[in-house]
């Protein structure tokens, strides 16, 4: 069974040495958090993932959740930590203080979902939807509905869900069938079925507020027509507490491969009362805000899954015994030699390593960012921020999950036989991460939207957010002789992505399906280019420290790593987007 210890100091080196976290007292709202106040708050966060929620992981995926006549029963344990998760406050921290949250930023919020995803996926799952919800009443809603629902959503009495999906219709949600009948009171009834809810339905909260998605009818055709409406579990009563139930029901849970401990529903809306959120036929405004926000969290869990993978493969291969070193004996004393002196076992810890630090330096600038955009009084700023989000966040969702889940299959590999039995844990992180790569947009979406949509945008704005930053960067360091051996190979890939940007742009309204054949291609040689730039950074903080403190040496080794053994992906990348897809677009149907 494997443990968690949460990677505290690695976490504040990438806050505050590499980022530059201690400015965000600076910004209107943050003064009072300073790294002594935000270093307790993660310590803390530390100690109820290390010692409540991840003993909880293998049991609860092996229990699962239980379904009967429309009752959802988390597995044993889950209750119980869930009162101790809100009781201590951590449904509320990245709230706002109107509503009874703390206000924290993002970017110390965003290190705790790491670690509650490293410790227990499932569990997070709940709070996690929760907050979603909570972003898009708090930016859409009426200040009628955000004064009767946030505060219970905040405190985590009451929790959240996104209904989007139907039988019929996934990302393609112009299809909906879901409709909204308006009554003469204001409200409507919500009439129609919803699949992959997650946490639908569960025994954690006292009432469960469901966004969904629906069409008022006689409304515009397809995606145009889609509004987003509030429909409660339970009625609030004059009091505001749970009173009658509505007309919602959870109709199954589905039986997964992985996050078996959050419950995955179909939800029935039969005649429900719900309440318009936003402007009619305005609902993917609403939505996207928190679909985008759930986006940057899964690409977190991506993150998450890969750091406990890793940390459980390292520990392994420093103390199995198996084979020699090819140098001669380093344990002459043992039967055999520790599996971390062989190379190929190096090869794939630092792989893990590389990806994983260098994720959280990626998902923390764009938290950072986050609060940048919401907090800065200066609205160039705020701007450039939002910028940063927009072109990133397809980035995050699909590059973290995907080298995510490569990186937990590395860690089963590790293990060898013992890899894949159960017993060891490593093969439940490979399955809980699989699905990080396919819901909230399938990463084939996440990069068309990065290549169709954001790419292009206002003239190619937001790509300028992070290609100024790297381009600068290069040239201040261009003569740097201690940083030659990361800025060069930092300057081929970046000259790669220039490269393949110009091209996709260039065939993308005359050759639309030839510039969909290398939008998975962009989007990873976007993450890695990107990756290159924050290891250099990283190592460049580094280096002064590197002779005294194995700490820093570690980050400066990883960072050349990176660029030895992982950045030349690049180069293959930019031949494929070259090569346009012909061959595989010639392809008739039939030939499949």
């Amino acid at each position: 069974m494997p443990t968690y210890k949460a990677p505290l100091r690695d976490m504040r080196y990438v806050l505050y040495d590499v980022m530059g976290g201690d400015d965000l007292t600076s910004l209107p709202g943050y003064e009072d958090f300073s790294r002594d106040t935000l270093d307790a708050v993660l310590e803390e966060a530390a100690k109820i993932c290390e010692e409540v929620l991840q003993p909880l992981n293998r049991s609860g995926d092996e229990e699962g959740c239980a379904y009967e006549n429309g009752v959802v029963r988390t597995p044993k344990g889950f209750k119980q930590a869930y009162d101790t998760f809100r009781d201590g406050g951590w449904t509320s921290i990245a709230c706002d203080p109107d509503y009874g949250g703390q206000g924290l930023p993002a970017a110390v919020n965003t290190l705790v979902e790491e670690m509650i995803c490293s410790a227990n996926l499932s569990f997070g799952m709940y709070p996690g939807l929760s907050h979603g919800a909570y972003v898009a009443l708090h930016g859409y809603g009426s200040d009628a509905l955000k004064q009767a629902y946030l505060p219970k959503l905040v405190d985590g009495t009451w929790s959240g869900t996104m209904c989007l999906t139907e039988p019929h219709c996934g990302t393609d949600l112009g299809q909906m069938r879901t409709k909204a009948v308006p009554q003469e009171d204001g409200s409507y009834r919500l009439s129609g079925t919803k699949i992959f809810i997650s946490a639908g339905e569960h025994d954690l909260t006292e009432n469960i507020v469901h966004l969904v998605l629906a069409k008022i009818p006689g409304g515009p055709k397809g995606i145009k027509g889609v509004s987003l409406f509030l429909a409660p579990k339970f009625l609030p009563d004059a009091d505001g507490k749970p009173g009658e139930r509505n007309g919602v029901r959870c109709g199954s849970i589905e039986h997964k491969m992985g996050i078996k401990a959050s419950s995955t529903c179909v939800m029935n809306f039969d005649d429900a009362k719900g309440w318009l959120i936003g402007a009619p036929h305005k609902g993917m405004q609403a939505m996207f805000a928190m679909m985008n926000t759930e986006r940057l969290a899964v690409g977190v869990q991506g993150l998450g899954l890969a750091e406990a993978s890793y940390q459980g493969a390292a520990a392994y291969a420093k103390e199995r015994l198996q084979g020699r070193a090819l140098s001669g004996a380093k344990q002459p004393d043992k039967a055999a030699d520790p599996l971390i002196v062989h190379p190929d076992i190096r090869r794939m810890l630092l792989t893990q390593r590389a990806y994983v630090e260098g994720c959280r330096a990626l998902a923390i600038w764009a938290a950072k960012m986050l609060d940048v955009a919401k907090k800065h009084p200066d609205e160039a700023e705020r701007v450039k921020a939002e910028d940063f989000i927009a072109i990133t966040t397809p980035v995050i969702k699909a590059f973290l999950t995907d080298v995510g889940f490569e990186a937990t299959n590395l860690g089963v590999q590790i293990f060898g036989g013992h890899g894949y039995i159960r017993e060891h844990g490593m093969e439940q992180f490979v399955r809980d991460g699989r699905i990080a790569q396919i819901y909230e947009g399938a990463n084939g979406i996440q990069a068309l939207d990065l290549v169709g949509r954001k790419m292009p945008a206002h003239a190619g704005r937001y790509l300028r957010a992070l290609f100024h930053p790297v381009a600068d960067y290069i040239e201040a360091n261009k003569s740097n002789a201690a940083l030659a051996d990361l800025i060069g190979p930092l300057g081929k890939a970046f000259g790669r992505l220039q490269q393949a940007t110009l091209h996709v742009a260039r065939v993308g309204m005359a050759r639309p399906d030839e510039a969909g054949a290398a939008a998975s291609d962009y989007l990873r040689l976007f993450g890695l280019t990107t990756l290159a730039y924050l290891w250099a950074r990283m190592a460049e903080v580094s280096l002064p420290q590197a002779d005294s403190d194995p700490f820093h040496k570690a980050k400066v080794l990883t960072a050349r790593f990176y660029m030895e053994r992982l950045l030349p992906q690049t180069g293959a990348l930019l031949s494929a987007i070259l090569a346009g897809g012909k061959t595989m677009m010639a392809f008739e149907e039939a030939a499949f």
